[in-house]
């Protein structure tokens, strides 16, 4: 299928220059480091940002052999509310591959292994203000395992009709990024495959 975008206005963006002057560590936390940047724009202006440096993250989207997307249900304190999402997790450390990851998170949360898990996609979920990227992979061939939560977690496991799924999106009852980009993903992909 060929693009088929318009470009409607441009900028001459392969030959502006944007210098980042300073950056100044603020705070660091379990996960994140809070910065201050100091840029400098190409007509010469001078920009505040505030920066959140992240050291990744990976998250899995389990599809059980009749097709249904198991989705885990947690509080998240960020929003003081329980959401429904794609089990996530954290990089242990910069240098952990992101299936491991993925791997890790889907066995903790939902008690499942994986036969078969393979690359979906990356998002970036606040592209304004940090660096978080999250790794998404796809969880086929499931076996029931155990479970092995945080001992700060606390989580239902669900199974969920990928159309079920797309439509609390599309009603703004399922509001995580990640999810919602994972499920449009794989339903997009899917429909390929019909």
């Amino acid at each position: 299928m060929e693009d088929k975008h318009i470009l409607l206005e441009q900028d001459d963006l392969e030959n502006m220059k944007i210098t980042r002057l300073k950056r100044t560590e603020i705070a660091k936390g379990t996960i994140i480091t809070y910065c201050h940047d100091t840029v400098k724009v190409p007509n010469g202006h001078i920009c505040d940002y505030d920066f959140v440096k992240h050291q990744g993250a990976a998250a899995v989207l389990p599809v059980l052999d009749d097709g249904r997307i198991l989705l885990v249900r947690q509080y998240r304190n960020a929003l003081d509310r329980f959401t429904l999402e794609i089990p996530a997790g954290g990089l242990d450390g910069p240098d952990e591959p992101t299936i491991n990851a993925a791997a890790r998170e889907l066995t903790e949360e939902t008690g499942y292994v994986a036969k078969e898990l393979s690359f979906l996609i990356s998002v970036y979920p606040a592209v304004a203000y940090c660096n978080e990227k999250i790794d998404i992979y796809l969880a086929r061939g499931l076996k029931k395992a155990e479970r092995a939560l945080d001992p700060d977690e606390f989580i239902n496991v669900e199974a969920w009709d990928i159309k079920e799924i797309a439509k609390l999106i599309f009603e703004g009852r399922l509001q995580d990024a990640k999810t919602s980009a994972a499920v449009m993903s794989y339903y997009y992909m899917i429909s390929k495959q019909s």
